[in-house]
């Protein structure tokens, strides 16, 4: 199974814009890792569609420039598929921005395809990294370096763009050289009045800049038309029904599909679940406590091991609290024009190393650099988490994570609410999340126009949810309370210090196979040691 990339999940968000870590964001290593995997299939060359720029007037806003149309979206939805050879197809698909007015502004999706073997298919198998925010469609573009050949084979892999990512009328807030403003600057362990005003502002900000970029399509980027967008394309696919495979935030839609049509669903699989019942504040200790705890075993295996760069005879720890309080004192200013390596950007390169333990050598030699005075190797992983790329260049998910983020969200805290919630999460992970301040993340946009369904999958039928034992994004206990919040969730549990855990072992890939080839679900409680 080695061709099987690990670690797609989540990240979090930088804290200048306030912490909602409720939801999932594939970024840092997970990141890293989608890369590899589309290196693995160079036979496949993505073009994007064309889509047409023009200005129209949506629901709760002004006009806004994006591949929104006001065509009226086709009674039985279509899809004009276009090949790229070895059975991949692409295509757009045209459907509701807002699904209560059906008549109003349209949106396109971009779906891309790979077709089964034709004597061995059973069905499609709609699939999602994670996020929110992050483009799916890479997934079928390159499905043998993301499934088994048992899957790819009986399987077409179905997967797209959810709306405000991608190709799909993508959430665009800010520029390239302002990532370093609104993610590595502030204070995020703020001891003044000031220190917090500071990021209370550019939450602000950031907030007042999507909103005129973006326009009246933010309320409109939510689960719930994301999960409506899949049924869409089952129906445009003429499929009564459809299997689902979901990483990361992926089973959070994934949960929420199956809510909603839950007599669609043939099979689903959510890989590192979220809790789905968790307010913003438990949602975010849960998150704190397992970035801390996989940090504690990073820093113990590190004393261990006297071949460790950042060993410090044997106390790692204590090297790295004096070098996370040296670099909020001092930050390393060594960079040339970008950013100085401060408490927030060190927070930053540990949490994405946290995302598996492949990236635990990278980080020891890192720190031990920064112990020298050297921040660079902190910044390159700080980096890695918001996928800035060699020319200086980011993708848009951070955007898209936000955006979807606060469209699922009812709530609008004010700043002096979400310090008083912030409260509450003091001494949860006090090494590397000391003294959080108030989330903000939300605080300054629109109000959400359609939160999140409750989960339950009532009707659905059973669904397989693994949790790993050392997942740092979504907590086994987050997983578990997945499960426990479906009619019928199936727990599988796989032994390792990652995010999400298809391809980890075999046992896991065969209970993950045999459930969706044969419709055979595992037992509660399941252990892939």
């Amino acid at each position: 199974m080695s061709n099987l990339p690990s670690g797609r999940g989540p990240g979090l968000r930088r804290r200048p814009l306030g912490r909602r870590v409720r939801r999932a964001v594939l970024a840092g290593a997970a990141a890293a890792l989608l890369v590899a995997a589309c290196d693995t299939d160079p036979q496949v060359t993505v073009q994007a569609p064309a889509t047409r720029q023009i200005t129209t007037t949506v629901a709760d806003g002004g006009p806004t420039t994006s591949s929104a149309t006001t065509d009226l979206p086709a009674a039985d939805p279509s899809i004009d598929w276009q090949s790229l050879g070895d059975g991949v197809e692409t295509g757009t698909l045209t459907v509701p921005l807002d699904y209560e007015d059906p008549g109003g502004a349209t949106i396109d999706l971009y779906v891309a395809m790979h077709r089964a073997d034709p004597d061995e298919r059973i069905g499609i198998l709609f699939a999602n990294n994670g996020g929110p925010g992050a483009p799916a469609s890479t997934i079928a573009l390159n499905a043998r370096a993301w499934f088994a050949p048992e899957l790819v084979d009986r399987f077409d892999i179905v997967s797209w763009d959810p709306r405000g990512t991608g190709r799909s009328v993508g959430v665009d807030c800010i520029d390239d050289d302002q990532y370093d403003h609104y993610y590595a600057s502030g204070d995020i362990t703020p001891e003044t009045p000031e220190e917090r005003d500071e990021l209370a502002e550019l939450a602000e900000e950031f907030a007042a800049q999507c909103e005129e970029r973006v326009g009246g399509i933010l309320p409109h980027v939510g689960t719930n038309n994301t999960a409506r967008d899949m049924d869409a394309i089952r129906r445009a696919l003429d499929e009564p029904q459809a299997s689902y495979f979901g990483f990361s935030y992926g089973s959070e839609l994934g949960a929420t599909w199956a809510t909603l049509f839950p007599t669609t669903v043939r099979a689903a699989v959510l890989d590192g679940a979220s809790d789905p019942d968790a307010d913003g504040v438990e949602a975010t200790r849960l998150q704190y406590v397992g970035f801390e705890q996989a940090l504690d075993t990073f820093l113990a295996e590190c004393s261990d091991d006297t071949g460790c760069p950042f060993d410090n005879d044997g106390d790692a720890a204590a090297a790295f609290d004096e070098l996370y309080e040296a670099v909020d004192e001092s930050p390393l200013d060594d960079a040339g024009e970008r950013t100085p390596v401060n408490q927030a950007v060190m927070q930053t390169a540990v949490v994405q190393a946290m995302y598996s333990d492949l990236f635990w050598p990278q980080l020891a030699q890192a720190l031990a650099d920064a112990a020298d005075g050297d921040g660079n190797a902190l910044l390159a992983l700080h980096d890695q988490y918001f996928q800035r790329s060699p020319d200086g260049s980011y993708g848009n998910l951070l955007e898209s994570f936000q955006a979807i983020s606060c469209a699922d969200d009812p709530d609008r805290w004010t700043v002096e609410e979400a310090d008083a919630l912030a409260d509450q999460l003091d001494g949860a992970a006090p090494r590397l999340f000391p003294d959080p301040p108030g989330d903000y993340s939300c605080t300054f946009f629109p109000p959400a126009a359609d939160p999140r369904v409750e989960v339950t999958g009532v009707g659905a039928g059973p669904i397989v949810v693994i949790g790993t034992t050392g997942d740092a994004a979504t907590p086994l206990e987050s997983s578990r309370r997945m499960a426990e919040s479906l009619e019928d969730g199936r727990l599988v549990i796989v032994d390792a210090n990652q995010h999400t855990g298809y391809g980890v072992n075999e046992c896991v890939v065969e209970v993950v196979h045999e459930y969706l080839i044969q419709l055979i679900p595992p037992e509660d409680g399941t252990r892939c040691d």
